[in-house]
């Protein structure tokens, strides 16, 4: 029967979403069960798009790359896939009518990791993370208003603005991974062999501005969202805080996290903080 491949594809996206991600997956957790699904779908389709472009090192990435670009271009066109993270995505995309240049945008900035090292203008980096970051919380806001346009176009711009927000903190986090093991510097005008604190501070306050005005729109999600994405928002804005206080030198060298512990403390806080209408 076809409804048990389905769930089986449903049960992959989710293992890939535990897998991957401790933070993505607690927020996930903290959605009502009726949307929960369907973003453990989106999260597996960007995962496995992003992972082909980071960490296969030893295939030809640009080859996995456009054999999965194909499968997922026949899984959208005919509505079931035989790689069961395509099937999940494919269901959720039809579902909520998701844009398709949404999905092309992204699947853009995926490929661009396969060969662009730099972004040295900010056109360039503000296109990159519309691709990479912007249009995957679109995606979400799509399923979070359950597919209304009405209610999607009053909240894309704070969608947008959170999801730059999250990519950029990514960014920052990374900066040692990316730059050593990648070859790669997202932000524009910016020397990594010589960040300093100035540079960091200018970072720094374009995410805060970003966060701005992505919390927002989380105070205008729907009720079985906005609890989800507000713990996703106290997670990274967590992250940025840690980063703010950590030395320039000292991001440049090192991967800085939340332990798993202050993960659970957060969602106890920011669980009475949504209670209390403190949000």
């Amino acid at each position: 029967m076809k409804s048990i491949f389905d769930n089986v594809s449903k049960e992959c996206s989710k293992m890939v979403t535990n897998a991957y991600s401790t933070s993505f997956s607690m927020a996930t957790k903290m959605l009502s069960d009726n949307i929960r699904q369907d973003i453990y779908n989106i999260y597996g389709f960007v995962r496995f798009a992003d992972e082909i472009v980071d960490t296969f090192h030893d295939y030809d990435k640009e080859k996995l790359f456009e054999r999965f670009a194909q499968d997922l271009e026949n899984a959208l066109k005919d509505k079931i896939s035989l790689n069961p993270i395509l099937n999940s995505f494919q269901e959720t995309y039809h579902k909520y009518n998701i844009d398709k240049h949404l999905v092309d945008a992204f699947m853009h900035s995926m490929e661009l990791d396969l060969y662009k090292k730099d972004y040295l203008t900010e056109q360039e980096y503000r296109d990159y993370i519309y691709g990479s970051a912007d249009v995957v919380g679109l995606m979400c806001l799509k399923v979070f208003v359950k597919g209304d346009n009405e209610k999607y176009n009053k909240l894309k711009d704070s969608a947008m603005s959170l999801g730059s927000a999250f990519q950029k903190v990514n960014f920052l986090r990374d900066l040692k991974a990316d730059f050593e093991d990648l070859s790669r510097t997202y932000f524009p005008n910016t020397d990594l062999n010589q960040l300093d604190e100035k540079s960091k501070k200018a970072i720094i306050d374009d995410i805060e501005s970003d966060f701005t005005k992505g919390l927002e729109g989380i105070k205008r999600l729907p009720l079985e969202a906005r609890f989800g994405v507000f713990m996703a928002y106290r997670y990274y804005n967590k992250l940025l805080q840690k980063l703010k206080n950590t030395p320039a030198l000292e991001i440049k060298s090192t991967r800085i996290r939340v332990p798993n512990y202050k993960k659970i403390e957060l969602l106890t806080r920011s669980y009475v903080k949504y209670q209390l209408n403190l949000i």
